[in-house]
């Protein structure tokens, strides 16, 4: 039995109460630097989250020598901001560039394996983990209220190939144009192949992770517009699977927004993006998909799935370091379903 039944049968009350009233809280965020203070993991920490969710760009190592990435980590884990946050809920972890091993970097970074190694040494992944077994670090579990919540940790570094840079034509800017052909891979077939069994597992809300940006506007940086066929290539693993409850949570640009893409015969696809814990960008690049106002100072994200009287709400919130909401959006779990 989960202990979070097992707490209300304790109190009392039938375990069946998880599925009419309860609340969840899966708070996230990027790109912390090791080497600057990180009053938003304290912040995050004093929410109370069930849940923390570390993005990528966890530390900024950008080396090829494997005894640099450890003391990077090392330096994060010794810092109380960090110790405070880890000892106030379970975390979890994927990888960006800078905590993978360079900057952009993908498929063709030589050290991909021995960072895997010291990723999961220090998340303290469990050696008998199917992390451990297969390549790359994308990983899935199920928690919340009667483990009706789904996680899904995705890999955006091992398997993908070689962005390509901006050719300064009509439509392209700043440092990436996107794929024009269906030959490159993000995920790999490997990771798309999990990918689909996972969306098939029954689950009420399905936060995926990933660490560059979904469901955003074409900006020239990194991210899945980069890869338009690997982008619907998603859409078409959500319909087939008919996964329900699909929301994407990114990091990686250094600003936060929430972005909702109308998806045609489909409910809309929402990303919150929440970067950085401690990395700011001068210029917050424009976004058609944007809902509210972006986020350029430190922050956190939050997700609450909160269920009164078996009506279910995901409320989508990014907060600063002092604990102010900068911008929210409560989305009914009856919209995010296929028809």
């Amino acid at each position: 039995m989960k202990l979070f039944n097992v707490l209300l049968l304790a109190a009392g009350l039938p375990a069946g109460l998880a599925a009419q009233n309860s609340t969840y809280k899966i708070a996230f965020g990027s790109c912390a630097h090791q080497d600057k203070p990180l009053p938003v993991m304290e912040q995050a920490a004093s929410q109370k989250p069930d849940l923390f969710v570390f993005l990528g760009d966890n530390v900024y190592a950008d080396t090829r020598n494997p005894d640099t990435l450890k003391a990077r980590y090392q330096q994060l884990g010794t810092k109380p901001e960090f110790q405070k946050l880890k000892a106030t809920c379970p975390v979890l972890a994927t990888w960006d560039d800078h905590d993978f091993g360079e900057n952009d970097a993908g498929r063709h970074y030589p050290l991909k394996k021995q960072s895997k190694d010291i990723f999961l040494d220090f998340w303290k992944e469990p050696k008998n983990s199917e992390r451990r077994k297969h390549d790359g670090i994308y990983h899935s579990v199920m928690t919340g209220p009667d483990s009706s919540i789904q996680i899904i940790l995705l890999d955006t570094r091992t398997f993908r190939d070689n962005l390509l840079p901006n050719d300064n034509l009509s439509g392209h800017k700043n440092d990436y144009r996107n794929h024009i052909d269906c030959d490159s891979t993000l995920l790999g077939q490997a990771q798309w192949d999990w990918l689909e069994q996972e969306l098939r597992k029954p689950a009420k809300v399905r936060i995926i992770a990933t660490s560059i940006q979904f469901g955003h506007e074409y900006n020239g940086y990194e991210s899945w517009t980069n890869f338009p066929c690997q982008r619907q290539k998603m859409l078409n693993a959500i319909r087939k699977s008919h996964a329900n409850g699909v929301v994407f949570i990114s990091g990686d640009v250094h600003w936060g927004e929430i972005s909702k893409q109308p998806i045609p015969s489909m409910y809309p696809l929402y990303d919150v993006t929440s970067s950085g814990m401690s990395e700011t960008w001068p210029k917050i690049e424009s976004n058609r998909n944007r809902v509210g106002d972006p986020v350029k100072d430190p922050n956190f994200g939050l997700i609450t799935v909160e269920t009164k009287n078996d009506a279910t709400t995901v409320k989508m919130e990014i907060k600063d370091v002092n604990g102010k909401t900068k911008t929210m959006l409560a989305v009914p779990l009856s919209e995010l379903q296929l028809k």
